[in-house]
């Protein structure tokens, strides 16, 4: 995959003549000024940088400025006039990688951008070893000694290594993003990207340029080329979150790149070769979607290779503790606070609530208790009401009781949702969207659940 640069001029003839110089070595994108540079930067992978200093009203500075804020920003190279050298040094002092007078000479330029390329990617290796130094062992992150959890982290050091294709099924809330990113960081490539996408939360049109990319004037608005998350994930992971959500028609696509290990972007005819490892979750049976006729069978069979599945919390219940003392030391330090114990009742509370929305729903409980707690302990008035307990009360609600004493075959999925949902509500204070988040669905469905639920 060739490097992406960015060429910011508000001269025309100069921004398509160092394109045309310079598309053969690199992915070359081009802006007039600064806010559609900006929009670029904010969209795009862009590696390199190449920006005028003067640009009508528009200032190379405040744009380098904007871009050395960004989570990786690119390398900048500025482009002035001899009388503006001293700047330009300015500029420099500010996170420009190097500048070059014009007028410009090309075999110059082309030299400097492959320095810097090379610059970045030393940079980069150095900071992902300091990570991987730093975060040697990624099963500390997967908390739990039962059995269910053992043999999942198993399986995970088994196949991480390797470029099997993996699926992680479970419902919201399990963990499956966290197995992804261990995968990811045991494997043979973590010095590499691990890019991610839900695929839930875009339309069938957007996931389709997201996940391969689109060529200029691919469709109305399209103005720009743009690298899809397979090629930005080149050499590395990309993570498919709710897979089971693609329409049919992106179904194909992706059955051609993990068949062919390339693409086309939208737009265009030309193949691109990709190597990526892939994992994929959903918090649905895929199997079962396959057999309804929602899910390709071929594509089923390509992301099955090997299947993780992500036990829920009420079959864990061993694992609650462990959870739970993780959970306290985190929020604990994230708002500078002493650790503070859970009281025998809280820790009781926590055991028999059947947990409908998981880890992610223990977390939030955890996070509620050590923000409301003003005393020595935890206690059961700290954590939230939907779990039973009420700042005036000392025993659990009959419903909630009798939901978490039913054993783990005998739940009743309609009162779990009912209960999950009153539950998320009351966390999120009433707000739909956060209530949805919490549970790990979009608003729509918790619409259209509560509709449902009569609620």
């Amino acid at each position: 995959m060739l490097p992406t640069l960015l060429i910011v001029d508000d001269e025309r003839a100069t921004r398509e003549g160092l394109r045309s110089a310079l598309e053969e070595d690199f992915d070359v994108y081009t802006a007039s000024g600064v806010q559609e540079a900006l929009a670029i930067l904010k969209t795009e992978p862009v590696q390199l940088l190449l920006t005028d200093l003067r640009m009508g009203a528009d200032s190379g500075m405040e744009l380098l400025e904007a871009s050395q804020a960004l989570a990786e920003p690119p390398v900048a190279i500025m482009m002035t006039a001899y009388g503006s050298v001293d700047t330009a040094v300015e500029a420099m002092r500010r996170g420009a990688w190097h500048f070059v007078t014009k007028p410009l000479i090309l075999d110059e330029v082309e030299m400097l951008l492959k320095r810097a390329l090379r610059s970045r990617n030393l940079e980069s290796e150095n900071r992902q070893l300091t990570q991987q130094i730093q975060q040697s062992n990624k099963l500390d992150r997967l908390i739990g000694k039962s059995a269910a959890m053992t043999r999942v982290t198993d399986l995970i050091q088994q196949v991480a290594p390797t470029r099997a294709t993996i699926l992680i099924e479970g419902e919201s809330g399990t963990g499956k993003e966290v197995v992804a990113h261990t995968i990811h960081h045991l494997s043979g490539r973590p010095a590499s990207k691990l890019v991610i996408v839900n695929c839930a939360a875009l339309s069938p049109q957007l996931l389709e340029s997201e996940l391969f990319g689109h060529e200029k004037g691919a469709f109305t608005g399209a103005s720009q080329r743009r690298i899809g998350r397979f090629e930005q994930a080149d050499g590395g992971t990309l993570f498919l979150d709710e897979i089971g959500e693609i329409d049919p028609a992106t179904q194909v696509k992706l059955l051609r790149v993990l068949s062919e290990r390339s693409l086309e972007r939208v737009g265009s005819n030309t193949p691109i070769k990709v190597d990526v490892r892939v994992i994929a979750a959903t918090n649905k049976n895929l199997r079962q979607r396959v057999d309804q006729g929602h899910f390709r069978e071929d594509l089923f069979f390509r992301l099955n290779v090997v299947k993780i599945e992500m036990p829920p919390l009420r079959t864990r219940k061993e694992d609650i503790v462990l959870l739970a003392n993780a959970f306290l030391q985190e929020f604990a330090k994230e708002n500078d606070r002493p650790k503070k114990p859970l009281t025998d009742r809280a820790l009781q509370l926590l055991l028999d609530y059947p947990w409908p929305g998981n880890v992610r729903e223990l977390r939030t409980v955890i996070e509620h208790g050590v923000v409301m707690s003003n005393d020595s302990v935890i206690d059961t008035r700290h954590l939230p009401e939907f779990l039973g307990f009420s700042a005036n009360s000392t025993a659990a609600s009959p419903e909630i009781g009798k939901i978490a004493l039913a054993g783990e075959t005998e739940f009743n999925l309609h009162s779990l949702e009912i209960t999950a949902i009153r539950g998320a509500l009351a966390t999120a204070a009433g707000n739909r969207t956060r209530a949805a988040e919490l549970l790990g669905v979009s608003r729509r469905t918790l619409q259209r659940k509560l509709k449902e639920l009569n609620l």
